[in-house]
């Protein structure tokens, strides 16, 4: 069997979803051989909450903190100083700045205002991941263009993943040319979604990890339902019908890929 590592989840959010205990939610997961996960913060209010769930299971779960985009109107100045503050005392386990990005798909957030406090959050948390020498795991939606242009003004040594990606080709091949990978999710299991299954299938192995962004990122079949950890194997089978390369090959890539960035 292969082992998988879900990059990107809001497993405390799953949780709330559903009710479910964390020991249901980790063997659901085992299940289906998703080995390890990533838990990334939205808000700070979460911070504690992913660092005590993630203590539970230092093994299987690491965690990253950050202040989300489409969160930006309830960011407050004072949420950075106890970022830097949670990312300075922080457990062996917190391996990563997230999730942190840019927002452009939510009209109200677009405000001359909000757009520059969305950049100036973006800019502070990039120099923060810098400080602290983690990697940065990052939302980006119709933002690819804006965030490429800091990624590569403010040089992170442990760069990152653009996270969900859904783009094009030359969109995709200029993050990884500057060293970031990207994240492999639901979106691939929609054939409709010829846009990014063909990005996917192009780019170079090496540069791929697997997310499920559970709850939310819904794969093909579950539409309506809150998405878990334990789908990122059906993610990998698309993932498998897009690429050349062997089955096994894919899957210890990504495995080392997902080891090397957040382990």
């Amino acid at each position: 069997m292969y082992s998988f590592f879900d990059t990107h989840t809001h497993l405390d959010y799953l949780q709330q979803a559903t009710g479910e205990p964390l020991a249901q939610l980790m063997q659901n997961a085992q299940t289906l051989e998703v080995q390890k996960m990533l838990i990334v913060a939205v808000l700070q209010r979460d911070f504690k909450t992913i660092e005590k769930m993630t203590a539970l299971y230092p093994e299987q779960l690491y965690y990253g903190l950050g202040l989300h985009p489409l969160y930006i109107k309830e960011h407050q100045a004072q949420d950075l100083a106890l970022l830097e503050q949670a990312l300075a005392t922080r457990s062996a386990n917190c391996t990563a700045v997230a999730e942190i990005g840019l927002e452009r798909a939510v009209p109200e957030l677009l405000s001359e205002a909000l757009w520059r406090k969305q950049c100036d959050f973006f800019e502070a948390q990039l120099y923060l991941a810098k400080k602290h020498d983690l990697p940065v795991n990052m939302h980006s939606r119709k933002s690819h263009d804006q965030l490429f242009s800091f990624l590569k003004r403010i040089d992170v040594p442990k760069r990152g993943v653009v996270h969900g990606f859904a783009g094009s080709y030359d969109q995709a091949k200029r993050f990884v040319d500057l060293g970031y990978h990207i994240g492999v999710g639901g979106t691939i299991t929609y054939e409709r979604a010829n846009k990014t299954r063909q990005t996917i299938a192009k780019l170079p192995l090496d540069a791929l990890l697997l997310e499920t962004d559970s709850p939310d990122m819904p794969v093909f079949g579950f539409q309506g339902q809150p998405n878990r950890p334990e789908r990122v194997a059906q993610v990998f089978r698309v993932l498998c019908e897009l690429r050349h390369e062997p089955a096994d090959v894919i899957a210890d890539t990504l495995w080392q890929n997902s080891i090397a960035k957040f382990v």
